[in-house]
């Protein structure tokens, strides 16, 4: 089965609660990415919550998140 995220809710600072096609639900700190060029500008708050959702997280900059990474990195919420 493909994993996928169904659902995405902003908790605040740089944290997601992602829902995902098993069902499970995992709380996701991204703060680690923020060091990485593709994320750098997300930053700024304002650009960080404007995330959209197809499968997975992604924003208006081309910043992406394997569905994978977030499972693996989040904690059971």
């Amino acid at each position: 089965m493909l994993l996928t995220v169904t659902d995405v809710e902003y908790l605040g600072e740089y944290t997601l609660l992602c829902t995902f096609s098993t069902g499970e639900r995992r709380k996701v700190d991204l703060t680690p990415l923020l060091s990485y060029p593709a994320f750098e500008e997300l930053h700024d708050k304002n650009k960080f919550i404007q995330f959209g959702l197809e499968d997975t997280i992604f924003w208006a900059n081309g910043a992406d998140i394997a569905p994978e990474y977030l499972y693996e990195n989040g904690m059971a919420a």
